[in-house]
């Protein structure tokens, strides 16, 4: 576009970007240009070329928006170069894929389309300054055939293993919306333990045990893994419980959710809870109050130390006492410091309660560790929850030196949770245990009952070898009594046969050396599975299944990003979808 001779600032020219040069005389030198951007001086010989290349490299923002036609009367011809530039049809079908998947994977909401910032960081990336985000239809429809494809594909998966272990937990939203969540959990055939989400289902009516069971088993019918499911894992609820004992599957109730309530039982009835009420209200009066935080940032600067704020503890969150105990004492100086400079009602700590503080965090901290341990999703569990629980037996045992309230924590500790651990399914926790080769040695348990796991499984391989003699054809004229006996007489060789190669494959298995404790049980299997052929087929049944509810726990932690206020009208359906797919995006 031309200059005209009259326009000082030229305000249609790169929609404003250059302006000619203003003598120090206050006259205008119309051979030389300044970018008001940065000031810098171009020659100008009517011709635009070169301030357009500066705006490309140094000012690209604004050049994206020098080179788009959006305000009225200010239209140009495109040049030839910006034509190139051009996203194919292909490109532009490859980016809205991407958009969609990222939307559906990190759980951002649809209407992200229409932002108009969004908008421009997309043109300056692909170089296509007339560049649209899809509609806003269009990502729905391409998160649904993503949702179909990535659905088929665990499918496919399911179909392909041979046994499948479940866990399940209900969940409320924020627009008061029940929602069971249940994960599925097998070993594949390359030893790989899979594990994801099969379901969020909405649910209307009342949690009674009978209802609870129906919802599990319609999941399980509508995926067409009931005939494989071996156990399901459920919280320490009664209807859960209940619910449990009306499926055909074994049940495993939540290791981490048993020691929780250990720990809180014990807690509500020792010698820690005058400390640990102190310890609440102190770490509320910093937490309710930003100023009373930043006065504790201060001391923690004074003295060297990094900022960090206190943690409350919250009755369902595990191992959140423990949490509010350590940065409470990491921070004790600091905190004691600011509030001697404040005025409050708190009842400060004596020395002995924070004593009280450092030996029960002393005592708490082997339960977290277990609780960690209990809870992944990717590795080997249930087998650890027995070795686990006798750790905890052993290390809470009084010895001579502790205090009084101390020893009356242990005991208590023991006594709850022996209890709970009678009532759990100790035989699956026992085989599981015997195939994981790291705990094969059965230490966890008593020598009396060790013999009787080894039993209990060469009955299961015994009732699952199939028969490997066929009698022959006996002929016609051999008198029947005859041949009664020939084929009873067959049969028991055969059984005996069976007998003794399902002992003699026990007995090479616990032959082998135990492994280390942080070697992988599967990694373990998958170079011995030919070894152990008929072993390798219990140890998929009986390793799969977590100890913990973790995985819908986790599940529900996703469902919450999505489900939010602005969001809390979302369809029952399209929730299932897009927390399923970000489940299964993010496995990937």
């Amino acid at each position: 576009m031309m200059a005209n001779d009259d326009d000082t600032n030229l305000p249609g020219f790169l929609n404003g970007k250059f302006k000619f040069k203003t003598l120090s005389n206050g006259a205008i030198d119309k051979t030389k240009v300044l970018c008001v951007l940065c000031n810098k001086e171009f020659a100008y010989h009517c011709s635009s070329s070169s301030m357009k290349y500066h705006l490309n490299s140094k000012h690209i923002v604004s050049s994206a928006a020098s080179t788009t036609p959006d305000a009225p009367g200010k239209f140009r011809q495109t040049t030839l170069t910006e034509n190139r530039r051009k996203l194919s049809k292909s490109s532009s079908e490859t980016l809205t894929n991407a958009i969609s998947k990222w939307i559906a994977m990190d759980c951002r909401p649809v209407n992200i389309v229409e932002d108009k910032g969004l908008m421009d960081a997309f043109r300056i990336a692909s170089s296509d300054t007339s560049y649209t985000l899809p509609a806003r239809c269009t990502v729905l429809t391409r998160i649904n055939q993503l949702y179909d494809t990535e659905k088929l594909s665990k499918e496919e998966k399911l179909s392909q293993a041979q046994y499948v272990a479940l866990t399940g937990d209900h969940w409320t939203s924020v627009s008061n919306h029940n929602y069971l969540g249940v994960t599925t959990h097998f070993i594949d055939r390359n030893w790989t333990l899979q594990s994801f989400a099969l379901t969020v289902l909405k649910t209307e009516t009342r949690h009674y045990s009978d209802a609870c069971a129906e919802q599990f088993l319609t999941v399980a019918d509508k995926w067409n893994i009931t005939e494989k499911v071996t156990t399901i894992g459920t919280d320490s609820a009664r209807n859960m419980i209940a619910a449990a004992r009306k499926l055909p599957f074994d049940h495993i109730p939540c290791a981490a959710h048993i020691l929780q309530r250990t720990i809180t039982v014990c807690l509500a009835d020792s010698g820690f809870v005058d400390a640990l009420t102190k310890c609440r209200k102190i770490v509320g009066h910093f937490k309710h109050s930003p100023a009373n935080t930043e006065e504790l940032h201060q001391q923690q600067t004074a003295i060297g130390q990094q900022k960090e704020q206190l943690i409350q503890d919250v009755s369902t969150r595990w191992n959140s006492s423990l949490d509010m105990i350590t940065r409470l004492l990491r921070n004790e100086e600091a905190v004691k410091a600011t509030l001697a400079q404040q005025k409050h009602k708190l009842v400060m700590l004596t020395a002995a309660e924070w004593d009280k503080l450092h030996k029960l965090e002393t005592l708490l901290e082997p339960c977290k560790y277990v609780t960690e341990l209990l809870g992944g999703e990717t590795y080997v569990s249930c087998s650890v929850v027995l070795p686990a629980f006798c750790h905890l037996n052993h290390v809470m045992r009084v010895s001579d030196d502790d205090p009084a309230y101390v020893a009356r924590f242990k005991t208590a500790f023991k006594k709850d949770l022996a209890e709970r651990q009678a009532v759990i399914n100790n035989e699956w926790l026992k085989l599981s245990s015997a195939l994981d080769p790291r705990f094969k040695d059965l230490k966890c348990m008593a020598r009396g009952e060790r013999e009787q796991v080894w039993s209990s499984l060469e009955k299961i391989l015994q009732e699952a070898e199939p028969s490997t003699h066929t009698p022959q054809p006996s002929e016609e004229h051999e008198p029947a009594k005859k041949r009664k006996i020939l084929l009873l007489g067959s049969e028991s060789d055969s059984e005996s046969e069976e007998e003794n190669h399902v002992s003699n494959a026990l007995q090479n298995y616990r032959a082998q050396p135990i492994i280390e404790m942080d070697k992988c049980p599967l990694e373990w299997w998958s170079v011995n599975a030919e070894a152990h052929i008929k072993l390798s087929a219990l140890a998929r049944k009986y390793l799969a299944t977590p100890a913990t509810t973790v995985p819908c726990k986790r599940l529900f932690s996703l469902a919450g990003n999505i489900v939010q206020k602005k969001r809390a009208s979302l369809n029952s359906e399209n929730v299932n979808k897009l927390v399923c797919l970000s489940n299964w995006l993010k496995e990937k």
